[in-house]
């Protein structure tokens, strides 16, 4: 091993980018550390000795996953139809990220991080469903549910290439009138 390798500037986040390499070129489920680590460019005992083991290490893929997720959607506003399409933009640009945060099995799902930075993203998904569904039950979790199950399964259904070739290229685009379509107020008709 050169000395470069040896002395890596930023080794955890190097190990991170080469894990989040991996995942997009193959999944969650398909690499090694010891892999990573020849992909970081540093010694086979570098991942180990950082995240302990491939749990630990989707585990931190997992909070900072959530924690970008939590900044798009703060950053989306209070209208939910704007958090629905941030969400949809969230999975296409960071598909690695994305592919581990809703697979709790890879990772450990009790971790503070990931619980903090989920919280924070279920929050966001919370208030802006409720937004849509005035008047529901303040434990009532069918609107924030609905909502999230239009959002990630489109997401996911464009991710695996499983939607109609005529919505085109551009994925917010397709998603805008899904989304607007799920939390349209019925127009009111004038009386009899």
């Amino acid at each position: 091993m050169s000395d470069d390798a040896y002395h890596h500037g930023d080794l955890r986040r190097a190990i991170m980018a080469a894990a989040v390499g991996a995942i997009a070129e193959s999944g969650p489920a398909t690499w090694s550390l010891r892999e990573l680590a020849r992909r970081a460019g540093v010694s086979h005992a570098a991942p180990a000795h950082h995240f302990g083991d491939k749990a630990g290490l989707l585990t931190a893929v997992a909070a900072e996953g959530y924690a970008l997720f939590a900044d798009a959607l703060e950053g989306a506003g209070d209208d939910f139809h704007d958090v629905g399409l941030a969400y949809i933009r969230f999975a296409i640009d960071h598909r690695a990220h994305f592919e581990v945060m809703f697979r709790p099995e890879l990772y450990r799902a009790d971790d503070p991080e990931v619980i903090a930075a989920r919280a924070r993203a279920d929050g966001v998904l919370v208030r802006g469903a409720r937004s849509v569904a005035p008047g529901r039950p303040r434990g009532d979790l069918t609107a924030p549910i609905a909502a999230w199950s239009i959002v990630h399964g489109f997401a996911e259904l464009w991710l695996r290439g499983a939607l109609p070739a005529e919505l085109g290229d551009d994925p917010e685009a397709a998603a805008e009138p899904v989304i607007r379509l799920l939390f349209e107020k019925p127009a009111r008709t004038a009386g009899p």
